[in-house]
């Protein structure tokens, strides 16, 4: 029998826990390169660095865009004629036009710059630059409105006097949409899209249309919606510009800094309360239109219904009335009205009468099917 060597043994256990060590770390290491580089590839995706354009071309862009000078001016004035005349004929694709023309926002995202590089001077040459814009607006608009013979309130003008939560997203997000597209190496097609979706032309000018015919309730929700626009577009630029870390002209104590968001935080609950108040209130109505409408669908006697058809059409000898959630249809809002004869179908001007006239009964577009008997 051989013997049994305890220390050769030994060695050999020894050298497989020491080999098995070995496998380990380097399994972990490579657990731990892939886990970094999985994090690393995420951090580049989500990153605003990437891309980002030098310091020198970033000021550039922001500085000239918030200078106010005579073409400047001239441009506004003539996109503020625009955005009115659009929204007296009630055509979306002029207002579109004027907010692609409209140098509004040069001055807003100036301000902003000035805040996240604590450049005083710039900040009140865009400060005032803005307000002299804003001024120059609403006179323009105000004088149109008052000397234009169309006087109605269109549809385009009045859906710029209830601003909600939803214009407020929509005003942040184009706003971030915006400074980002700003400050990359090349100039993207960002700011048209930014000027369409964060509308500063029409409510600027649907204040105009207020004032000159004294529609004050008007005058303060197109006004509101304008402040929103305005303030989340100046908002989201200023903090992309900071984590951005756009070199500080000027300095600012860490108690102003501090303060200073504090008072942020405060001004855009204040600003957002309104509109949260609005949109519940748009969408309680919108409910409570629905409930209405289909209350006045079912109250409508059916019977009721036919004889005043019978009356009117003689040849008719049954007449029914259904929703459509009774069928397999994608609109089941819609009601069906099942119409009997006997001489064949009515005479197409005798159909529209009849079909006009019940569209308007039950304030929606009916489904009509006619059978002969």
């Amino acid at each position: 029998m051989k013997k049994i060597n305890h220390k050769e043994l030994h060695d050999e256990i020894h050298e497989e826990i020491e080999e098995i060590k070995e496998k380990s770390e380097e399994a972990g290491k490579e657990a731990l390169h892939i886990h970094m580089t999985i994090k690393q590839i995420v951090r580049q995706m989500f990153s605003l660095k990437f891309d980002v354009a030098s310091p020198e071309v970033i000021d550039e862009r922001f500085v000239s865009g918030g200078i106010v000078t005579g073409p400047n001016l001239s441009i506004l004035v003539l996109a503020i004629l625009i955005a009115s005349i659009g929204l007296n004929v009630n055509s979306t694709a002029v207002i579109i036009g004027a907010m692609l023309i409209s140098p509004l926002m040069g001055t807003i995202h100036s301000a902003a710059y000035g805040t996240a590089t604590v450049d005083m001077d710039l900040i009140k040459r865009s400060v005032v630059g803005f307000f002299f814009q804003v001024f120059m607006s609403l006179v323009t608009s105000t004088i149109y409105f008052a000397i234009t013979p169309l006087k109605t309130a269109t549809s385009e003008l009045l859906a710029r006097t209830q601003p909600t939560a939803w214009d407020v997203l929509i005003a942040i997000c184009g706003g971030l949409a915006g400074v980002i597209g700003l400050t990359r190496k090349e100039k993207s097609n960002v700011i048209p899209g930014v000027a369409i979706a964060t509308a500063l032309m029409p409510p600027l000018c649907t204040c105009g249309y207020a004032i000159a015919n004294g529609e004050w309730r008007m005058l303060l929700g197109a006004g509101y919606l304008f402040s929103v626009n305005t303030y989340f577009i100046f908002l989201s630029a200023a903090i992309i510009l900071v984590v951005l870390e756009v070199p500080r002209v000027g300095t600012i104590a860490p108690k102003v800094w501090k303060r200073l968001k504090s008072s942020v935080i405060r001004n855009t609950i204040l600003i957002v309360i309104p509109s949260i108040v609005i949109g519940a209130l748009v969408v309680s109505n919108t409910k409570t239109e629905d409930i209405n409408k289909n209350n006045l669908t079912e109250s409508i006697s059916t019977e009721m219904v036919y004889k005043q058809v019978k009356i009117l059409y003689p040849t008719v000898v049954d007449f029914k009335i259904g929703n459509m959630s009774d069928y397999k249809t994608d609109d089941k809002s819609r009601v069906e009205a099942i119409i009997i004869t006997t001489k064949g179908e009515l005479p197409n001007k005798d159909k529209e009468i009849l079909e006009k006239w019940l569209d308007e009964l039950y304030g929606q577009e009916c489904y009509f099917v006619y059978n002969v008997q």
